[in-house]
């Protein structure tokens, strides 16, 4: 029966790569794939992915398929004899207290530093002509909008050079594959992140200058066009892809993913999720995946009012924050022209950006609510959670004064807590929920609080939360990828794996608000 089970999940979970003919290991080890993913020899699905094969995968199957029956077969062992299969995390990240957190920051830029030219030839790991820096725990590659925030601190750090490989590594895969993906891993080849490369590069010209706007034009112009594909063909109220055209015409952005099918790194979880949702398998999947897109993996905001994940409803929602990102990168791409000397495709962005900024403030600003919400294009309301992504649009100064003034009345009375802000104000269970709060969502919301002249609410955020670090940091020697900023002594759950301690966005954002705050450890 078990292996009536297998070969119908194999066939299937055929997934179809568009950008490119690289094979995932759902595809280079069809049946011992799903026998692993389903079987819990190793508590994270994403171990397996991971793992590197020591030959031919085709060696390896026509192993498994001889042997796979016969008595005594040993699943697990046979996966530890033909792949070298990646660790659990050490204590490499836990240092001397005594030094302080920024002594222990600068040893982890040297500990989640990574080479480019290591790639094994069979592994699931895309290759990158440049070193880069990695989260940290058990994400081992380069993943998209992590990477900016990293790069907040590797700039306080003076690590210019590292900023360039990054950017350079981000425009290769631009090139390569038509856009960046979510992270440098073949399975993760059907989606991308939230779109920050524009942000990264803003970042670079305050060391590099405006130039590098230019230089790096094709693939901004790349960047944009990927999560625009299909916009021209689109009829009111019509959805393809990553967009939208909105009931009067206008063109917004939501997340999406090309495959219907089980995430492969998370195999196991998803396949049992979808049993208990009502919708189809392929949209529950596709749902959950774009959602994967978006970081928040997992969020009430992607739910229907129970805030039940089998309800997860990701392709009918206008992220709020996503529609300012892409609002940036439209002014970057004009902004490009612009130091061209090209004022007729200067003037073509920038009424790109200015018509998505109206829409914005259309369809997000809820005057009951005092808050920029998610945007229901299936329902035609906005979504029934507040979340933190509704801060992005002081970050862009897209909000008007009043209603900056509003949101910042909101992140006091509701959001903000004794370790920082509160992600949602629902506890679901989701680790993108309360009590949980992340560094990128703070650094947005105190960046954005001062582009309206809110210094003393942002300050007294960046205290909280370096306070909330750094307290971890002293009990600990660890800087996590999380925190419970209401239960400060409770670390932070939820989610699809453990804790994991690094942390790239952590230090990044940490390190950003030592500096401009003046917040050092004795």
């Amino acid at each position: 029966m078990m292996r009536k089970i297998l070969l119908t999940l194999q066939l299937a979970f055929v997934i179809t790569y568009p950008s490119s003919q690289i094979l995932t290991p759902r595809q280079l080890f069809p049946g011992l794939f799903e026998a692993v993913q389903l079987s819990d020899i190793f508590p994270d699905n994403k171990t397996f992915v991971d793992a590197t094969p020591k030959r031919d995968p085709v060696l390896i199957m026509k192993d498994y398929n001889e042997q796979k029956d016969k008595p005594g077969f040993d699943l697990k062992q046979f996966v530890v004899d033909n792949f070298v299969v990646p660790g659990s995390p050490t204590n490499i990240f836990k240092t001397d207290i005594s030094l302080g957190v920024r002594k222990h920051i600068d040893t982890l830029w040297q500990v989640l530093y990574r080479r480019h030219d290591t790639v094994s030839k069979y592994s699931s790991l895309l290759t990158l002509p440049n070193d880069f820096v990695v989260p940290g725990g058990r994400f081992r590659e380069t993943y998209y909008w992590d990477s900016y925030f990293t790069m907040l601190g590797l700039q306080e750090s003076h690590k210019t050079q590292i900023i360039q490989n990054m950017i350079n590594n981000f425009a290769y895969l631009i090139d390569k594959y038509g856009f960046i993906p979510n992270g440098t891993r073949t399975y993760y080849l059907t989606r991308s992140q939230p779109p920050f490369f524009s942000m990264m590069l803003d970042l670079l010209a305050k060391d590099e200058g405006d130039q590098v706007m230019v230089k790096y034009q094709s693939e901004l112009i790349k960047e944009y066009e990927f999560w625009m594909r299909g916009a021209g063909k689109l009829g009111a109220g019509q959805a393809y892809r990553n967009v939208v055209r909105m009931p009067d015409g206008e063109i917004l952005n939501r997340y999406w993913d090309e495959s219907d099918k089980p995430r492969e790194e998370s195999f196991k979880k998803d396949v049992n999720a979808a049993k208990l949702t009502t919708q189809k398998p392929e949209d529950f999947y596709r749902n959950i995946r774009a959602a994967a897109e978006s970081g928040w993996d997992f969020s009430t905001r992607w739910m229907d009012t129970t805030g039940k994940l089998e309800t997860i409803q990701t392709t009918f929602i206008i992220p709020v924050d996503l529609n300012c990102l892409i609002y940036h990168l439209e002014l970057s791409v004009a902004k490009s022209y612009q130091l061209q000397g090209n004022s007729s495709k200067y003037q073509v962005y920038l009424a790109k950006a200015m018509l998505r900024k109206k829409a914005i403030l259309k369809y997000s600003w809820s005057e009951k609510d005092g808050w920029f919400m998610d945007y229901n294009w299936k329902l035609k309301h906005t979504t029934p959670f507040k979340t933190l992504a509704g801060v992005y649009p002081l970050e862009f100064n897209i909000a008007g004064t009043k209603q900056a003034a509003r949101v910042a009345s909101n992140l006091k009375t509701q959001f903000m807590k004794p370790g920082g802000l509160v992600t949602t104000l629902k506890r679901s269970g989701q680790q993108w929920d309360s009590p949980n709060a992340w560094a990128p969502l703070q650094y947005m919301a105190i960046d954005g609080l001062n582009n309206y002249h809110q210094y003393g609410l942002a300050r007294s955020i960046g205290v909280n939360w370096v306070r909330t670090n750094t307290d971890v940091f002293n009990s600990t020697g660890k800087l996590m990828e999380k925190y419970n900023v209401i239960d400060t002594d409770v670390k932070a759950g939820g989610g699809e794996y453990p804790l994991q301690d690094g942390f790239g966005w952590t230090n990044g954002v940490l390190l950003n608000l030592l500096d401009r705050y003046h917040l050092d450890q004795p």
